[in-house]
């Protein structure tokens, strides 16, 4: 088989997942974050870069009848300027590692992923096989499209409730707005926002 027909291969049946494959990179993140009170000073600090590479995982992955289609997805995003709250210009601030699911008999579209701060989430929804663009959610407490996290969150930050909306644009760009709500020690429910457009990197 010529490598032309291998990667044509590799692409076969991951639906609405075939467009996020690729290296996608963007400086035009806004962060805004609940944090503590007044500790992002200036509209710089908010402002940050991220890299999200998506790989095929090939073959398909069967749950007994069920036939999944995966995508590993690495995210990473950092500041380009120093930050009053102590952020580094230029070190990673967030990273998280996970899988997008596609399953064809059912259309859901799952982003199943770990941020190392000790949660897990597996946020879902559903699309058709040439949807560009996917909304889904996980809330705490439901078995299904559900949020794990360690009891320092629950107790102090724990996240209720995520949504995520992304939006594949046919010029090789990709935008999305992402709403984690938490239920703050003492201060009850607030929303950390991100939001950025990201554009496909050349092979």
């Amino acid at each position: 088989m010529s490598s032309q027909q291998e990667n044509v291969e590799s692409m076969t049946g991951f639906g609405p997942l075939a467009g996020l494959i690729g290296v996608w990179e963007g400086s035009r993140g806004t962060d805004i974050s609940p944090g503590f009170p007044d500790r992002m000073k200036t509209d710089t600090e908010k402002q940050y870069h991220e890299r999200w590479v998506f790989e095929p995982v090939n073959p398909a992955v069967t749950n007994h009848d069920q036939k999944l289609r995966q995508l590993v997805c690495d995210t990473s995003a950092w500041r380009g300027s120093p930050s009053t709250a102590g952020k580094i210009a230029g070190e990673a601030f967030h990273g998280q590692r996970g899988y997008w699911i596609w399953d064809p008999a059912s259309k859901m579209v799952l982003n199943s992923f770990a941020v190392p701060r000790g949660i897990v989430i597996n946020a879902g929804g559903m699309a058709e096989p040439d949807a560009t663009s996917f909304e889904l959610v996980a809330e705490a407490g439901p078995e299904v499209y559900g949020i794990c996290q360690n009891p320092y969150l629950v107790e102090n930050f724990k996240v209720v409730r995520y949504l995520l909306k992304l939006r594949l644009g046919g010029d090789g760009s990709l935008d999305y707005e992402q709403d984690t709500q938490l239920e703050i020690k003492g201060r009850g429910l607030l929303h950390h926002t991100d939001t950025n457009h990201l554009v496909r990197q050349n092979p």
